[in-house]
């Protein structure tokens, strides 16, 4: 008797909020070194640095009903001065990218999360590859330039796009497209 191979079980839903727990921030900090360090090779051993003391990590949850299954995406971000926030270390899981909804939905609550707490610029340095995504959600290009040996975009987030999120504990849901 053959058994037929299937394909595993991958949600279509998702929960991106702010890291809340300790489980929630230590998985995010391995996604960004397996992306960082292992995978593209930008950072050697970890992709931690000073920003990461005062970092807020966002996270996107692959959900089994209400609960969280796998951690599949991260992002973080800070306030440099009063007023001007950053992003950064955007990372999404290499099973789950196809899933367009992750990255920008971890975006959307990055800049709707410090629209609510007094943002009035938001920038991020973004690696060329990943600018049409930016673009998409309304960011423009300030500038290129390298980082890390990697042509980069400096942009700006058109925060007349992102209402303020007062509740980014609980954040967003982001359905797979299949599922939407």
């Amino acid at each position: 008797m053959m058994v037929e191979a299937f394909a595993p079980y991958r949600s279509s839903e998702f929960q991106v909020k702010f890291a809340t727990s300790a489980w929630e921030r230590s998985q995010a900090h391995a996604l960004r070194r397996a992306v960082f360090c292992e995978e593209q090779q930008i950072f050697e051993g970890d992709d931690r640095d000073a920003i990461d003391d005062h970092a807020i990590p966002i996270v996107a949850l692959s959900m089994l009903g209400i609960a969280a299954d796998q951690l599949v995406g991260t992002v973080r971000i800070h306030q440099a001065e009063p007023g001007l926030w950053w992003g950064s270390r955007l990372a999404v899981h290499r099973d789950f990218r196809k899933i367009g909804a992750l990255g920008a939905t971890l975006i959307k609550l990055a800049v709707s999360s410090a629209n609510a707490i007094g943002c009035h610029t938001f920038l991020a340095n973004v690696q060329v590859q990943n600018g049409l995504l930016f673009r998409r959600l309304h960011w423009d290009v300030i500038e290129e330039f390298e980082v890390y040996g990697k042509p980069h975009l400096r942009m700006k987030a058109d925060l007349a796009y992102y209402p303020p999120c007062a509740t980014p504990e609980a954040g967003f849901t982001a359905l797979s497209r299949k599922a939407a």
